[in-house]
Order: structure tokens, then sequence, then C-alpha cells
């Protein structure tokens, strides 16, 4: 992400594993490994990912975004 030394080094990544642990792993217990691999599968591919609007994107979703700028590349 950034250069060796850099203060916004990790910032992104901790951004998204405080949003992970606020909006999942501190709200349910797990049974096992497996079933806590699995629910954080479901949160990044299932909401996280494609439908959560992020501030980066001007609030839109990931989904969103890269079709308007697809659409934005393939008109003449």
């Amino acid at each position: 992400m950034g250069s060796v030394g850099d203060a916004y080094d990790n910032a992104m990544a901790e951004s998204f594993f405080s949003t992970l642990e606020a909006e999942l792993l501190s709200r349910r217990r797990f049974a096992s490994q497996a079933e806590a691999r699995m629910a954080c599968f479901s949160y990044i591919e299932g909401w996280y990912n494609p439908a959560r609007l992020h501030s980066g994107l001007g609030y839109r979703s990931p989904m969103t975004y890269e079709a308007e700028e697809e659409a934005a590349l393939t008109e003449p």
C-alpha cells in the first residue's frame, strides 16, 4: 500500500478489519473455526464487496462503481 515507514501503510487494512469486527465478529459466537471462516467469506463476498456503500467510491457499491466506469469507457 505505502512505502516502508509510511504512516498510512496499514490504514486501509485496519479500517476494513475494524468494520468486519464491528459488523460481524462482535455480534455472534462461532461453534468452530470453519463456521467463522464461512461467516467471514459470506460477509466479504456477499455484502462488503458487492453491495456495501463505500465512501471512497462516492457512496456507491463496488458493483455499481465498476458498472459506471465500464459504461464510461465504452461510450463513444
